[in-house]
Parts: C-alpha cells; structure tokens; sequence
C-alpha cells in the first residue's frame, strides 16, 4: 500500500508540473488554451464608438459582411425588418467590407449615410474591415475557423454572408449571401 501511494504521489507531482492535461489516457490538451468567445470581442463601430458583444449575452447575434454597391445590398431592408421583429432577442451587427469587387468603396461617414438614408438602419454598424485574406479582421478569423469558434469552418464567398451566434455565445450557423434575412431558412432558428 505503500508503494502504491508513493508511486502515485510522484506521479501526480510529475503531472503538476507539465503544462498539459491528459485525458482519457490518449489525447493531451493544453491547459493554457482558453477558446475564445465572441463575447471577448470589441469593435470600433461606424461612428467611432465601440461595439462589445458582450453586452448581447441572452440574445442571439447576426453577424454580416455588407457593402453599399452590391446586387445583395437590398438586403439592408431585409435586416432592418428582421432587426426590427425580434429585437427583443436578436441583435444584428453589420460590418461593411470592401473585399469583393471594390462593392464599398465609401468611408464608415459615408457608409453610415448610405444605410441610413436608403434603409433607415439601426441596428449596430461597424467600421469598415476586411473579411477575407491576410487582413482579416480578428472577429472574422473567429468566425470562419473551427479552432477558434469550436463549431465550424467557414469561408466568406461574397457579401452578404451571415453568422448566427446563440444566446450564450455559441456558433449556429452561417448562411451564403443568397439566403434572405426573412427567409425560412433563417428565421427558423430565431
């Protein structure tokens, strides 16, 4: 009986000091690796101030790639209405981006001109970023990389390309550009 506490307790001391944990007797994790959440992010919005998104914690998040000067822009309409029926548990953020086809060339004042006076915008606008390439802005890696949302990979193809996110901060799904703010398809999972 000895033996056997010692052993263990040299064990458990060797354990102590590796920076990994070791489960199921296979598969070692690191224990400094902290998955982030969407709620560890803030962004500059269109008018300079910031957007936390953990100020949005109990509702569910739409997160959009938009541009001004696209055949999908008249979905601003589409997510205004959608905004505007279940704002009591949703919150939509835009984030306009000029990676395709040079669709948002204007500045966050021009931008934010544009969604108000074509589409009486109010849900949360964030400044102009990148979606795509080596710029992407760090929110964007969250949300197109398994490793960094812990449900899915995902490739931003065009504007209009939206990220559902649960109440508790969890990935649900991403729609391509095609699939309308009030579609079935979206609103099923409100």
């Amino acid at each position: 009986m000895l033996k056997l506490l010692v052993t263990s307790t040299v064990l458990f001391s060797c354990m102590a000091n590796t920076n990994t944990v070791s489960m199921n007797n296979d598969v070692s994790t690191p224990v400094n690796v902290i998955q982030k959440s969407i709620y560890d992010f803030k962004v500059e919005g269109l008018d300079g101030s910031t957007i936390d998104f953990a100020q949005y914690k109990g509702k569910k998040i739409l997160i959009v790639n938009t541009a001004s000067e696209c055949g999908y822009t008249k979905q601003y309409e589409g997510l205004q209405a959608l905004y505007e029926k279940y704002k009591d548990r949703l919150v939509i953020v835009g984030f306009p981006a000029n990676n395709f086809g040079g669709q948002e060339p204007g500045s966050n004042s021009e931008i934010k001109e544009f969604c108000k006076k074509n589409y009486g915008v109010t849900f949360p606008m964030a400044a102009k970023i990148s979606v795509k390439g080596d710029d992407t802005a760090p929110v964007y890696k969250w949300l197109c990389s398994k490793s960094e949302n812990g449900v899915l990979d995902a490739e931003i193809k065009w504007n209009f390309n939206k990220f559902l996110i649960d109440e508790s901060g969890k990935m649900v799904a991403k729609f391509d550009s095609k699939v309308t703010p009030m579609s079935e398809e979206l609103t099923s999972k409100l």
